[in-house]
């Protein structure tokens, strides 16, 4: 198994920004091939202070294998989600990729 995990911090003060990047995640990425598991939301608020809060919205995906994972990363619906949705909503990315 693969997982990619991907951290988005959007315009705090502009609240649809999170929303257009939930939306172009599941209109974009959803159904890429390879594409095992799909969970992608807001961050919820924690009163444990181990927990990022910092962010805005969290993408988790699995693949069967790093490949799976590479062919995705350069499919077409991956480049028009970055393209159409992350340049213009996202401020920051932090990604997180592991076995």
């Amino acid at each position: 198994m693969f997982s990619h995990i991907v951290i988005f911090w959007t315009d705090p003060e502009n609240p649809a920004t999170a929303d257009e990047m939930i939306a172009g995640a599941k209109k974009y990425l959803k159904d890429i091939p390879g594409v095992q598991s799909f969970h992608v939301g807001r961050m919820v608020p924690s009163h444990r202070a181990v927990v990022d809060q910092s962010y805005q919205v969290a993408l988790n995906i699995t693949f069967a294998d790093k490949k799976a994972q590479d062919d995705y990363q350069v499919h077409p619906s991956h480049a028009r989600f970055i393209e159409e949705t992350f340049k213009r909503a996202c401020k920051k990315v932090v990604v997180y990729d592991f076995e």
